[in-house]
């Protein structure tokens, strides 16, 4: 939509721009609290500026004294290994839930969105005990098997809508040339759905990398502790000598990965979401 009135362009620009200092002031306080030292928080104002030198270096503190070096290693093995066997396993039931007509059918779609609708809780003990019994607790693969199975209701949700948008002529076509369904599936219609397949990838990613209740019940051993598991166990640490300089480094640390991923797929995200709105 293209605004030509002069007043109504000046009075959009106005609210971005208020909503822009509203997001970016929270990132830039936590930035320039993370370049300080205690002494500051106390003599000053918690929100005023940073006297030089700026201490970047505790950004190294953090990395080094508190294990943020193994945590950020945890965290890149867990969400990439959940996303994309999430995402794998999402695009192939959906596939199948939406171009093969079968008996029970509907009623296997219903099951994974119903799935949504449960609280996680009621299912954390049974889920701990299922875990225990296969060994994987304080392991990195049960997390990912896990991340993977909490993703695949809401990626089967919105794959199932973008493959039935898609013409099943194509599909014809692959069939006809001699193509198997595996053939099909892997060469023809999962490339076509990489606007869907990009948005399940990003919404899960960073719900992986933020999680922490499940990463908590599931592993006691600190060196399998992903990044915001291993925040909270910094501030435990600190007791009463909380380091304020360092606690807000490790909580960059901690934000600004998915934030950068937020901003270089934003666009994919919100065109994913509406490409299998209408048929």
């Amino acid at each position: 939509m293209v605004i030509k009135n002069p007043l109504a362009k000046m009075l959009v620009w106005i609210i971005l721009l208020i909503w822009s200092v509203a997001v970016l002031y929270p990132l830039i306080w936590t930035l320039l609290d993370a370049l300080k030292n205690n002494q500051q928080f106390f003599l000053n104002a918690p929100w005023a500026l940073p006297k030089f030198p700026l201490l970047w270096e505790n950004f190294s503190y953090v990395w080094s004294k508190y294990n943020f070096n193994i945590y950020f290693a945890n965290s890149i093995i867990v969400t990439v290994g959940s996303t994309l066997l999430g995402m794998i396993l999402a695009a192939m039931t959906a596939y199948i839930l939406a171009r093969y007509d079968f008996k029970g059918n509907k009623l296997i779609f219903t099951i994974y969105i119903a799935s949504m609708m449960i609280p996680f809780a009621l299912a954390l003990i049974p889920l701990f005990f299922l875990l225990s019994d296969l060994h994987l607790t304080d392991s990195l693969i049960g997390l990912i098997l896990v991340y993977a199975a909490l993703n695949l209701p809401f990626g089967i949700f919105l794959l199932v809508g973008f493959y039935k948008s898609l013409p099943k002529e194509i599909e014809e076509a692959a069939i006809i040339d001699g193509t198997s369904h595996y053939g099909t599936f892997f060469r023809v219609m999962l490339p076509l759905s990489q606007p869907g397949l990009v948005t399940v990838m990003i919404t899960n990613m960073l719900n992986n990398w933020n999680e922490y209740f499940l990463g908590v019940v599931i592993n006691s051993d600190p060196t399998k502790y992903t990044l915001p598991i291993g925040l909270a166990v910094m501030q435990a640490e600190m007791q009463y000598r909380t380091e304020w300089g360092p606690l807000f480094a490790g909580l960059l640390i901690t934000t600004v990965p998915t934030l950068i991923v937020y901003m270089i797929f934003q666009r994919q995200i919100a065109s994913g979401i509406t490409a299998g709105a209408v048929k």
